[in-house]
This record gives structure tokens, sequence and C-alpha cells, in this order.
């Protein structure tokens, strides 16, 4: 249990009252980034991020999280409990003020809080707004007390309604359905956030429960952010036993690193500042990467694993194959970014960068064995990038001479507006042929790829720019690729895959995304990756045709068609369609069916991509068996 003393005074005082709740309903996406599910799930977020600094400041331990059968969610903690005295400003109870004025919360006074999450800091008064009614119980002092609201106003004043010998708060709320797009959770996307949660503030134990599906999952792990690493690591192979692992505190600044290195070539760094994913990374980042690279390069020199006419190993080399966690805690953080996810504190970078210097330079000096591993596998990256290099000049020289900078077997569109162009990544000669021919040559381009591209999830980037449809890839998108890659400079605003609906084209879609997230992140994160979604079905009637994109769909069409006389054509293969037919379903964008690949959860995403295309098969058979029961449409 946490010591709920600690020295520390929680008292309505230090609520401060920055401004009122009116705009919140008009302009909801402005306090939560959306009305759609992310926007949705964020609920759920601002009020768990309140028990989390309950926790920071050392009075919780415990959070539970449950969904019930109408959708509601209710967020329990054993913190200190809302103060529930008639606050100064306000002139009403401090329960009240929390929950009926924006960003009245004791984040907003360092002495309540040395250091607070959530992302946008908005509170749970935006919740209460933005839902069609709020419960709000509170333990203190001995008593319970209640407070009932609807869309953010007070139906009852804060009522005692009974004895407790507990501390604590309890949220209940039912999100309104005429803010939200959509009101039903998902409950994987709760899972992940609140495992993250619990990485990175170890000890504390937060409960998940789905009433809906009478399902329940516990997140505890005393080994924090070190666990963290292990979870990631889990489906590969680290090349070292152990994690590295360090917490150490500057200028009011924690810092806590977990990191390992596997036998993979991929880099994932995941930061986070006062608990916030920092996605877009930041000033922590930029000195975590600094201190790397300095110490492996000094260690290098030092103990002859780099020659005096070797040139330094680069920031690339020195990470490839790396999971690690960067946490970090500070008195005010400030977000910048597109989705105001990167860190901003410009003394932050030179706190990391020291930090971890020191301590890594001391590690390598005590650890030589790990010292030993890291440096061979940093070495034979940076001859592997060198020899791709070598590739890429041959590739651009060949290109010179061809006269030409782009692959021949593109048809390319007349336009460069990136408002309206995109590219079709298509499946064989065949269906590349057709869909050559019914495309709108303005803006849609056309680049087949014959057969299965390489698994880049098991080869280095001088394996991965060997192999020619890649290459017809990158040079067709005008991005380069891995370090070099350059968003400014892609030719499409979309990238459509467009592949068979079968198993082969399933695989090849796989193989596609993996090497986007592998080599080329920020078309996924920038929204500009698309799978065309073709039809399943052509029904025939007379001269009629109609074409289902599911078997719901299929039935609903049969039902209206009467169920007679009529005939049925499975789809296996886009070269089964004729021009006009793939215009008509998949290209026309009047008419087509076309699902944006995001990545909400960088983390998860890493997960399923090692799953499913890495080295180990127990992980991957593991994973085909808990989702066999949601295919549809297996082609056999």
């Amino acid at each position: 249990m946490a010591d709920k003393n600690n020295g520390r005074k929680y008292t309505a005082d230090e609520i401060q009252v920055l401004t009122g709740l009116e705009p919140v309903r008009k302009r909801p996406g402005m306090y939560i980034g959306s009305t759609g599910p992310s926007g949705l799930h964020h609920l759920v977020y601002e009020v768990v991020d309140n028990s989390i600094d309950e926790a920071l400041a050392g009075v919780c331990d415990t959070i539970n999280v449950i969904i019930n059968e109408d959708n509601s969610v209710i967020v329990k903690d054993n913190g200190s409990g809302i103060p529930v005295e008639t606050h100064p400003q306000t002139g009403k109870s401090t329960v009240e003020t929390v929950l009926t004025i924006l960003h009245a919360g004791g984040k907003f006074n360092n002495s309540a809080y040395k250091v607070s999450g959530g992302l946008h800091g908005v509170g749970v008064s935006v919740v209460n707004a933005l839902s069609e009614w709020l419960i709000a119980t509170v333990k203190r002092n001995g008593k319970e007390y209640m407070q009932k609201f609807e869309k953010g106003v007070p139906t009852t004043e804060l009522e005692v309604i009974g004895d407790s010998k507990h501390t604590g708060t309890t949220i209940q709320f039912k999100p309104d359905k005429n803010i939200f797009d959509e009101v039903e959770f998902n409950f994987e996307t709760l899972e992940y956030r609140l495992r993250e949660m619990a990485f990175l503030n170890k000890g504390i134990k937060i409960t998940l429960e789905d009433k809906r599906k009478n399902k329940k999952e516990e997140f505890h792990y005393e080994g924090g952010i070190k666990s963290f690493v292990q979870y990631i690591n889990k489906n590969k192979t680290p090349i070292q036993k152990e994690i590295i692992y360090f917490e150490a505190e500057k200028d009011n600044t924690v810092v806590e690193l977990a990191m390992q290195y596997t036998d993979g070539y991929s880099e994932n760094i995941f930061t986070f500042a006062n608990n916030i994913n920092t996605q877009e990374g930041g000033t922590h980042l930029s000195g975590l990467r600094t201190a790397l690279t300095r110490v492996i390069n000094d260690y290098g020199r030092k103990y002859g694993y780099l020659k005096e006419k070797d040139e330094n190993l680069q920031g690339d080399d020195a990470r490839e194959g790396l999971s690690a966690v960067l946490s970090v805690k500070l008195m005010e953080p400030q977000f910048e970014g597109q989705t105001k996810t990167k860190l901003g504190n410009s003394e932050t970078r030179g706190i990391v960068e020291s930090l971890t210097y020191d301590f890594l330079t001391n590690y390598f000096e005590e650890n030589p064995k790990s010292g030993k591993v890291i440096l061979e596998k940093a070495i034979n990256a940076s001859r592997a990038r060198e020899a791709a290099r070598k590739a890429r000049e041959i590739s651009r020289k060949r290109s010179i001479l061809d006269n030409t900078t782009l692959p021949g077997k593109l048809a390319d569109c007349q336009s460069s507006d990136l408002e309206i162009t995109e590219v079709y990544i298509v499946e064989g000669d065949s269906a590349g042929g057709s869909a050559k021919q019914g495309r709108d040559r303005v803006y849609q381009a056309i680049l087949p790829l014959k057969g299965k591209i390489m698994n880049v999830e098991k080869a280095r980037l001088d394996k991965v720019l060997g192999y020619e449809e890649i290459r017809a890839m990158i040079t067709a998108f005008g991005t380069g690729i891995g370090s070099e890659f350059d968003i400014e400079k892609l030719r499409y605003g979309k990238i459509i895959i467009m592949t068979d609906a079968d198993v082969d084209g399933a695989h090849i879609r796989t193989l596609l995304l993996t090497f986007f997230y592998r080599y080329m992140k920020q078309l996924l994160e920038n929204g500009h990756v698309y799978i065309a979604q073709p039809p399943l079905y052509k029904i025939s009637k007379g001269k009629a045709e109609h074409y289902a994109y599911s078997d719901q769909e299929l039935d609903r069409l049969l039902n209206e068609m009467g169920r007679s006389n009529y005939t049925i054509q499975r789809y296996k293969g886009l070269g089964e369609m004729n021009p006009e037919q793939l215009w008509e379903t998949t290209m026309d964008p009047e008419k087509r069916i076309l699902l944006k690949v995001n990545i909400e959860d960088g983390i998860a995403a890493d997960e399923i991509f090692t799953k499913l295309m890495g080295d180990k098969v127990k992980p991957r058979r593991e994973f085909i068996q808990r989702n066999a029961k949601l295919v549809k449409n297996l082609d056999i």
C-alpha cells in the first residue's frame, strides 16, 4: 500500500481556476483531438491521468478501470480523494470546481504535484462536459461523498452518502452520443495504453475489466520500464542477456532509461515525458541518440574495435537492433509538433545526453562482454550501410545512363499535385495491365510488382536495396529510404496497395506494410498509405450487374434481387476483371472503398510485425490460433 502521508498537503487552496467550460461542447476537437475513436478513448485517459498523478505523488497504488455493458466507464483509485471543502475562488465545493471549470486541478499548482501527466492537461472537467452523465464519488475525511452531473452541469449538490475508512476517487461517466461519432469503447485500445501506464509507473496496479465480454486484465510491473523492454523484445532474440538500466536526476528532471540490443535490424526507441507517449520524439530523444553514438565511438576507439583509419560509426549503426524506453519527468513540459507529442524543452537534451553518456561509459567499462557484442553489431551495420550506399550510387549512375530516373514498369500520371495524385501498387502484370488501361491518367499512376517482395524484417538495408521491386518503389515514391527518407520529396499523395482478395494477396500486403513500417514509417504516420478493397463477388441477373464487397452485402443484394435467376462470380484475382470493371469497382474515387492505414500505437505495431514476419515461429502460431475465428473469406 502506498504511503498516504508522504509529507504532502492537498487542499482546496491548491486548486487553481483558470477558465470556464463553455467552449468544450461547441468545439470538442480542440480539447480531445477529435470526436472519433481516439477522442472517445482519450476521455478514459484523462480520468486515469488524474489517478496516475496521485500515484506520482506517492498516495495511490491501485487504479481500476471498468467498461460497463452500457458503454459507461468507471475509473476508481485509492488516492487521497478530490478535496471536498469549499473552494476559495468559486465558493463551490472543490469537487464541483474540478469537474465544472476547465483547467481547475492540482496539476496546475506545483505545490500539489511535482510532475503530472495528461496529454492536453484539460482535466476531468472536459470529460464531464462531453458526457451524457457523470457521477463523482469521493472517500475522504472518514466520509463518502457523491455528486451527479449531466453534460457538465451539476444535477445534485455534493452530498455525504455514508462513512468510509478509506480514501480515493471514483468517476463514472457515459460519453455523449450527440458529441462522438461512436460511443463503443475498444478493449484492446484501452489495454495498450493502460499497460503502458503500468510499465511507466513501476509498482502501480491497474486493472481493466470489460463487463460486455466478461474479460479482465491486470497490469502490475515491479520492474517498470525494464519490464517494458522485456515485453517489447519478447518475440525477438536479444544479443545481450541483461537489460541496461539507469535512473538519475539532474536540475529537477528525472531520466529513466532501459535498453537491450537484439539480432534484428530495426531500431525501436519509445520515448515518454511525464508519462505522455512522445511519438514525434523531441529533445530527450536527441540527447539519448547523441550520447549513445558518442559512447560507442569512444569505446570502439579506446579498445581497438575502430582503427585509426576507420571512420566513426554513425547513429544508425549504433542503434541497429536496439529496443529502448526513455522516460523523463520534468516540471513544465513543452509539447510541439503536428500532434503535440514532441518534447520541446531545450534544456532536456543536455540533461539526457550528460546523464546517459556518463552511465553508459561506466557500463561499457564494467561489462566488456556486452560492450564487445554491441560494438561488433554496430560495425557490421556500418559495413552494410556502406554497401547500401554503393548500391544506391550504382543505381543512380545506371539511371543517368538510361536517361531516366523512374522505373520502366511505372505508368506515371500527368499531375504532380499531391492533393490528387495516387500510385497503385498492383500485384502482377495481368492486374497491372487492366489497371493501366482503366485508370485516370491525369492523377493515377500504376506500379506493378512481380511476385512477392522480400521480407525486410529478416534483412539489412544492403540486402533490401538489392531487391529490384523494392528499388522500383523507392524510385517511384521519390522519398529515399531509411535515414535518407524525406517526406517532402514524396511524389504521390496516396500510395494504394491493390492486391488479390486471397491468401497470396494478404501476404503481399503484409510484406509491403512491413517494408513501409520499417523503412518509410512517415508514410504511415502521415496517412499516405491505403489498402484498396476490390469486390469479392459479382452478381448478375439478366443484364444487371452488382458487386458485393462482403458476405453481408452479398446477402443483402440477393434478398433485394429475390434470390432467383442470378449467377454469382467469386473474384479471387484482380486479373479476372476487365479495365472497365476494375475502374468501376476499385479505382473510381466516387465508388471505391479504401482503407487508410494508421499507426495509433507504435509499440503494438512493432509487436505485430515482429510476430508475423520475424524468425520465431511460436508467437506467430499463437497469433494465428488466437485470431483464426476472426478470419473471413478464407481462400482454401
